[in-house]
Parts: C-alpha cells; structure tokens; sequence
C-alpha cells in the first residue's frame, strides 16, 4: 500500500510553499508536487529580482473580485505584518518604496529560501520535475497519477497559478481541474499589463516612446463586474502603446471597447482646472509659443505633441481662441482614448479571474461541492493591485488553507 499524505499540493510557487510550510509544522504529513526544474521561477523575477515580498498597507479595498468580501476573512487571519515577522526572523533586509511596497535588499531567492526553509521544518516532501497524468477522487481518497507514480490523498491542494509568463511555466491546471469537479470559472484575462493601441489611435505619441511622467488615469465602470477605479501613479509611453505603474492598474480594470481617461497633470481635475487656468490667464504668456505654455506643465516633448495634434503648434498664446484653450484644457485633463487591446499573457502580472469564489468557503479555501479540495493564491478569482497585495494573497490563501487541512 502506498502511504496516505494528508495533503497533496500541486503547485510549488509563493501559495504552495507557504501552504505547504505552514500546514508541515502544524504536524500535517503533506507532499509538494511541481512540474518545474526550479521552483519558483515567479518570485524570483519578481520585483527586477527582489521580490515585492507584500505591502504595508494590504487590505481588501486593494483586490478585484466578483465577491469582494471573499478575501476578507483570510487577510484578517494572515495579514502582511504577519509575513513581515517571518520575514524578520530569517534576518533578510528589505526596504520600503512606493506606497507600502516591500522588498528585499539582496535578491527574490531569499524568500524561496525562506520557503524552502519552512517546508523543510515541517517534513514537507517536495518532488520535481513530476508530470501530473490524472488526478481522482475515490473511496474518500484523492488519487494523483504521475510519471514517477502514484500518490493518495486526504486532501488535495491546487496552487498552480494563473497563465502569465508561460516562458515560465504558467498553466491553466488548476482552472482544468476546477473545470474537471464541476466548478463554475469567471473566465480569465490578462491584468496588471500593458494596453496597445492602433496606429490610428496612437500616432501623436508615435515619437514620445520612453517619456514617463505622473497623471490621473480612470478605467473601468460601476457596471463592468469589476467596478471603476482611478489611480494616481507614473505612465510611461512606448512604442506599442502605454505602459507604467498607472496603466497597470488600469488595466485590471478596463474592459475591451471602453475608453480610458488620463489626466495629464496627474491630480484631481479641480486642481488641475487652477492649474490650467493660472497658466492660461496669466498675462506673461500672451507672446509665449503654445508648445512653451504648454510645457510649464507637461514635458516639452508631450506638449509639442498636443500643440500639433490641435493645430498649435508654433503658433502664440494671444493668437488661440478661447474654443481652442477650452479644448487644450479638455485634452490635458480628460484625455479620452479606447485602448485596441492588451499585450497579452507573455506581458501580464497576474491573471484576473479564476475559480469563481462563490465556489469557496473564504475561510478555509475549500471548494463547498468536493470537500478536502482547496484551491490557492493566483488561480482563485483575486486579483491584487500593483504592489505586493497579490503576494500577499499567496501567503493569506495558503495560511487559511493550511489552518483547515
């Protein structure tokens, strides 16, 4: 007879080894199966190689999902200052950027190490590369079928990820899985990426490829499943379309066909109207070129572009009429563009969607049809902002599901 594991985790990334670490040494006998020739491939590309590890300020105003509530309970068990602890016990450094952003002062391996570390306090058994050939449920056992042999489970645990980066092995298992014991999906697409534009949409910022600069950008709508959303962060233009901090945000967000908004001068409109009105009104600049008015508030480079879009460029401030000024102020403020698409999964972050979470009990994890299934981190329908929060959903997810294994 071969030996019965109380858990089976498929999936050797941040939710599996978490899961994995924590439920080990709370006396559970549990067996890591991954495909991978390394583990943990994501994390350690993360972050330019030093791992967002999680944010300061993680909460469930910071995570998209058809049922909002669903993360609450698990983020309020595990929270990022509990991973913040364990972090400091390992006596890795680390630094705070960008709104609550952590990473590591050395390198992402740091934390697989930790992991690793973790699994092996508690007797966890890691095998990989293993190709996974079926997997069953019989007799209250789960049966996993693979090319180095056959393993029986209490219970099993999907922590397999989402679909971005298939460079490095990103599937759709878990979802197949989920798919296979009759579990309902919200259908996934690509977040946190980049969003391209055609030519026609895109050809005044043709020349502008590399020029980053803060604005307001609004995606989404109240009744887009996802809700509306604004963000204040940096953008960056580039070749195929935008990119940076704020687009990625966006793109969570916003659904094919809809517009995008961008305020240029990066703040609420209300001080960007003073902003524009100061400028224009002021006596100083009647002589001014528009592209040189223009640039008191954007770079020169997007301002020459704007001034050429309008007709404008070259010609003085004293000569544009009042309908043009209105007109250059709507463009500043509330530039209203309809992205072509996204640059896909080789591009995105995260995958937004999933195992729909109406499928799962928020504090355990556990699908409510087939008790002793879990389903973990990425490839659950929850999705974090840009900053830490989907890591940290990695280690809340597998905190609560090793706490029920």
């Amino acid at each position: 007879m071969s030996k019965t594991w109380d858990a089976v985790i498929i999936g050797g990334g941040a939710a599996g080894l978490f899961c994995a670490g924590v439920a080990g040494q709370l006396g559970k006998t549990v067996l890591v199966l991954d495909h991978a020739k390394v583990l943990g491939e994501k994390i350690r590309i993360s972050g330019g190689g030093r791992c967002n590890f999680t944010n300061l300020h993680s909460g469930p105003s910071n995570f998209l999902s058809l049922n909002p509530h669903f993360v609450k309970s698990a983020l309020a068990r595990y929270s990022s200052n509990d991973f913040i602890k364990l972090v400091q016990t390992y006596r890795i450094a680390y630094h705070e950027k960008h709104q609550g952003q952590l990473f590591c002062d050395d390198s992402a391996k740091q934390i697989i190490e930790m992991l690793l570390n973790e699994c092996a306090k508690g007797k966890v058994q890691i095998r990989h590369p293993v190709v996974i050939h079926s997997i069953s449920y019989e007799s209250g056992q789960w049966l996993i079928q693979t090319d180095s042999g056959h393993h029986q489970s209490k219970s099993l645990v999907m922590a397999t990820g989402g679909l971005p980066v298939p460079a490095i092995g990103a599937s759709a298992f878990a979802l197949d899985i989920a798919k296979q014991f009759g579990l309902k999906l919200v259908d996934p697409r690509p977040a946190l990426v980049p969003l391209s534009f055609t030519s026609h949409e895109y050809e005044s910022f043709n020349t502008l490829a590399g020029l980053s600069l803060p604005v307001r950008i609004a995606a989404g709508s109240k009744g887009s499943g996802y809700g509306a959303c604004h963000f204040d962060e940096d953008l960056l233009l580039t070749h195929k379309g935008l990119s940076g901090p704020a687009v990625l945000q966006a793109s969570s967000y916003w659904v094919e066909g809809q517009a995008i908004q961008i305020n240029w001068l990066g703040a609420g409109k209300e001080n960007s109207q003073l902003n524009c009105d100061d400028v224009f009104n002021h006596v100083d600049n009647r002589l001014k070129l528009v592209e040189n008015i223009l640039a008191l508030m954007i770079p020169l480079r997007l301002a020459k572009a704007f001034a050429e879009q309008q007709n404008l460029l070259g010609r003085k401030w004293a000569e544009v009429s009042k309908k043009e000024r209105q007109a250059l102020q709507e463009l500043l403020t509330s530039w209203s563009v309809k992205p072509a698409g996204t640059l896909g999964w080789k591009k995105a972050e995260v995958m937004l969607g999933g195992v729909d979470t109406k499928e799962l009990d928020g504090q355990t994890m556990m699908s409510r049809k087939h008790p002793g299934l879990y389903f973990i981190g990425e490839c659950v329908d929850v999705t974090g902002h840009l900053g830490g929060h989907n890591f940290q959903w990695a280690w809340s997810s597998g905190f609560a599901c090793a706490q029920a294994l």
